[in-house]
């Protein structure tokens, strides 16, 4: 039976701690939230009206008594039947706004807050959808929100790739599964006239990045007759842009082999498997050999999986980024390129460019910023919610 308005539980928030939520900010923290018996009781992921401490009706969300971000708002209205239909109306303004967007239906089709529907990942690969719910509220809602995909979109596939670290934050089991259709083997994506592969079960997060697009396209333009350093390549985005742009030779470096082999398979597919080589190895090892042989790139990336995966971690992840960028500096040619990126969403943008410029001086480099950006725009960021900014891509030419 779907969830009844009229029946949800009520939830006070404490004594002036309102405002946030009434300027139009997403969450509610647990020290905001009158926590007692009754709210401590709540399963994970229940649909609360929030009302301020006199009792004003403050909108709907969904609540988790076990967690710092406690209550997730899904309408303003207290009344709001958060159902099919409801679930229906946002994937059908964030698919509208992605096709103004984008003419191939490869993208992010939901960011989460910033299209309303908090906790929700889903990545469009053609006619497959790859869905992440990585908090308690949107996985109470699965099945709403399956059937209203099948409304939307009549996918041939819908794969779980339910196994983010988020979800264990919010109580939840890891689950990676088909749920509609079938998959023997990895999906297509194609991007900028190229073509390439993504194993949405084992490969990292849904088995692509949709949020360096416009970054590899503008790299691609610096690429001809370049020689070209791909770090972290994964499954191969920026090399064989690169060379499908007219690198003369593109080395690329990646610690997995089931992403390098998709590389590979998408260099052939893409018709420049003769000018890339791939090489498992670690990038930090990588760049210190090819600095002691003396090699140089005319075009280096280094787009590393997240140096900074809680607060904790900053202070060493921060320096992790100064010594890439020291590292990564020093087998850049004179008047090349060098690209430096952070998905750490704790790392600040000042904090990360301030690293940056500290891995520059180490390498006793100069030279002068093009270009300093975020996620491509299918990764939209809600007004409210900057730190959910996460990407921060530099990208310099050294002298």
């Amino acid at each position: 039976m779907s969830e009844q308005p009229a029946a949800r539980p009520t939830l006070p928030l404490m004594p002036g701690r309102d405002k946030r939520l009434r300027h139009g900010h997403p969450w509610v923290y647990s020290n905001e939230i009158r926590m007692d018996d009754a709210a401590k009781a709540l399963a994970p992921g229940t649909i609360v009206r929030l009302v301020a401490a006199g009792g004003s009706a403050l909108g709907c969300a969904a609540f988790n008594p076990h967690t710092l971000i406690a209550a997730r708002l899904y309408s303003q209205d207290p009344e709001e039947a958060i159902d099919r239909g409801f679930l229906g109306r946002r994937l059908a303004r964030a698919l509208g706004l992605r096709q103004r967007l984008y003419a191939a239906p490869y993208y992010r089709l939901i960011h989460a807050e910033a299209d309303g529907l908090p906790g929700l990942v889903i990545d469009r690969y053609g006619s497959a959808l790859v869905v992440q719910a990585n908090a308690a509220g949107i996985d109470r809602l699965l099945p709403d929100l399956l059937a209203a995909l099948e409304d939307a979109l009549v996918p041939d596939l819908v794969v779980l790739r339910n196994d983010s670290p988020a979800r264990r934050l919010e109580g939840l089991e890891a689950e990676v599964r088909v749920a509609k259709g079938s998959l023997d083997g990895p999906l297509a994506v194609e991007e900028n006239g190229c073509r390439f592969f993504a194993d949405p079960l084992a490969g990292q997060k849904t088995g692509w990045f949709f949020d360096q697009r416009e970054h590899r396209s503008f790299v691609a333009g610096l690429c001809p007759g370049a020689r070209m350093l791909d770090l972290y390549c994964h499954t191969g985005g920026f090399a064989i842009q690169g060379a499908r742009a007219g690198a003369a030779a593109v080395l690329a470096v990646d610690g997995s082999q089931p992403a390098l082999d998709l590389a590979g398979r998408a260099a052939i597919a893409s018709g420049v498997a003769e000018r890339c080589h791939f090489e498992r190895g670690d990038a930090f090892a990588t760049l210190a050999r090819l600095a002691a042989a003396g090699e140089r790139f005319d075009v280096v990336v280094a787009d590393p999986p997240a140096f900074v995966k809680s607060r904790k971690d900053v202070a060493a992840g921060t320096r992790a980024y100064r010594k890439l960028t020291r590292l990564a500096a020093a087998v850049t040619a004179p008047g090349g390129f060098l690209l430096i990126a952070s998905c750490s969403h704790n790392v600040e943008p000042a904090r990360f460019a301030e690293e940056v410029a500290r891995g520059l001086q180490d390498a006793q480099r100069s030279g002068r910023i093009l270009r300093s950006g975020g996620a491509a725009p299918d990764h939209p960021v809600h007004p409210l919610l900057p730190e959910s900014a996460y990407l921060k891509v530099e990208l310099l030419q050294l002298d």
